[in-house]
């Protein structure tokens, strides 16, 4: 009986799994990005978006996409604008099937059967005849610069034909436009060159507007240059004058310090002749009262020592000590004593002795001031004849002066060329002579008078008759 059960369990479990595993193959799911498409005996219908059960052997499905499709529009032959331009016009269109019912079903019926090749040729064909027809509507000038209008006209002109198709156009845009007669790009040159026209008299202006803004910095930059220039001249001149008041009064102030040095110098240069006689004569007392102090040392020697023999002759033997100590304390303080006029009288005999050389030394500068005043009246006293012995005597000097050099040259060489007055020791000796001979001429330079008359002159002093204390006359003491 239990087996029984089992069997029958197995039995159940295995129908339920073979009813799943048919179930399972019989329903069928649409996603959202496709539609079934189920016809049999039950007839046409659409599954979108959900799972419905195919019966076999009286239903079939098929799936549409319901997905974008994207293609290149770009025919093979030339486009002709209203102008007549061929143009070569590529494009992409972005197409799909709309979502409701009718359109699925319009599309199921153009294409089910189609390859996505051969639907995206169909599509491809209409799309390339209305381009065709909207670049003829249109210029050359409007398909390049507004490729926006001309995918509006595309989506409105084929909407119709699409909608039959169970399609819509999402997008329809220009890639590029071109044409074999360089039409577009002769069509931008106007615009490039008064783009450059433009730019070059901006570059112009722009040049011109640098140029006055660097003459007008330049011409600032030399006004400051030159203003710093006279405000450092003005500086400097004003730092110039204010050293030279500073100079000159710290010359003024030297010269001030100098003369007060020299007036102190000469005032205590005075106290100090003052101050050595003075203390030369202190020098003088102090040593009489030495000799004095001295003389009364010795009479109070002699006195104590007279006391001294009376006291003796009086006192006993016992008394001897201290008359003795009385006497060495007398000598004691007397020697003392001495001592100390002796070193007072040294002191005022050293100052006397400097305030003696000090004035020894001003009466040998006035003697020596004295005889330069007796030289200066004497040289101004010479007359004439003075001058010209002077001149004399030192000619021989000259003479000597000029020779030195020979004195220097170890060896003479002499190059006879047979001439006797060209060469030879005679012209050296001849080189002298007219070396001495000049000698006059340089003191006639120097005199301001001909040798000649200098020497006149002098014998006319020698000539005149002597005065009475044995001088020529005319001659000064």
């Amino acid at each position: 009986m239990s087996s029984e059960i089992v069997v029958f369990a197995v039995v159940i479990v295995l129908v339920l799994l073979a009813l799943m595993t048919t179930g399972a193959m019989l329903f069928r799911k649409a996603g959202p990005h496709e539609a079934l498409i189920v016809y049999g005996l039950r007839g046409t219908r659409i599954v979108k978006g959900r799972g419905t059960v195919i019966v076999p052997m009286i239903e079939t499905f098929r799936q549409l996409s319901l997905q974008l499709m994207s293609f290149d529009v770009a025919p093979e032959q030339d486009l002709y604008t209203k102008q007549g331009v061929a143009v070569t016009v590529e494009a992409v269109a972005q197409i799909k099937v709309k979502s409701d019912p009718e359109s699925i079903q319009t599309a199921a019926e153009q294409f089910l059967t189609k390859t996505d090749q051969a639907r995206e040729g169909l599509i491809r064909l209409v799309m390339e005849g209305h381009l065709r027809g909207i670049i003829g509507q249109l210029s050359v000038e409007q398909i390049v610069k507004e490729p926006e209008m001309v995918g509006d006209r595309m989506r409105a002109t084929c909407a119709d034909d699409m909608s039959k198709m169970g399609l819509e156009v999402v997008s329809f845009t220009i890639k590029e436009v071109r044409d074999k007669n360089e039409y577009i790009t002769n069509m931008g040159r106007p615009d490039i060159a008064r783009i450059r026209r433009d730019a070059d008299v901006a570059a112009a202006e722009a040049e011109r507007d640098t140029a006055i803004k660097r003459a007008e910095a330049v011409r600032a930059s030399a006004v400051a240059k030159a203003q710093a220039d006279q405000e450092r001249v003005l500086a400097e001149t004003l730092s110039l004058a204010a050293q030279a008041e500073a100079t000159r009064d710290l010359e003024i102030r030297k010269a001030q310090y100098i003369e007060t040095i020299k007036r102190q110098q000469a005032q205590a240069d005075k106290a100090y002749d003052i101050q050595a006689n003075v203390m030369q004569q202190q020098v003088t007392a102090e040593a009489v009262k030495v000799r004095q102090v001295e003389k009364e040392g010795e009479v109070k020697v002699q006195e104590a020592e007279i006391r001294r023999h009376e006291k003796e002759l009086i006192a006993n033997v016992l008394k001897n000590a201290e008359i003795e100590r009385q006497r060495i304390e007398m000598l004691a303080e007397a020697a003392r004593k001495k001592q100390m006029v002796e070193a007072e009288g040294a002191a005022a005999a050293t100052r006397l002795q400097g305030e003696a050389d000090a004035e020894i030394i001003l009466k040998k500068g006035e003697a020596e001031a004295r005889a330069m005043n007796v030289k200066a009246e004497a040289y101004q006293e010479w007359n004439q004849a003075a001058v010209v012995d002077k001149l004399i005597t030192g000619m021989p000097e000259v003479v000597r002066a000029l020779a030195a050099p020979l004195a220097n040259v170890d060896k003479i060489t002499i190059v006879s060329t047979g001439d006797a007055n060209a060469a030879g020791l005679n012209r050296v000796t001849g080189d002298m002579t007219k070396i001495a001979a000049q000698i006059p001429a340089l003191f006639e330079t120097l005199s301001g008078m001909q040798m000649s008359d200098l020497l006149g002159k002098v014998r006319s002093i020698n000539d005149r008759p002597s005065s009475g204390d044995g001088k020529p006359n005319g001659s000064k003491a």
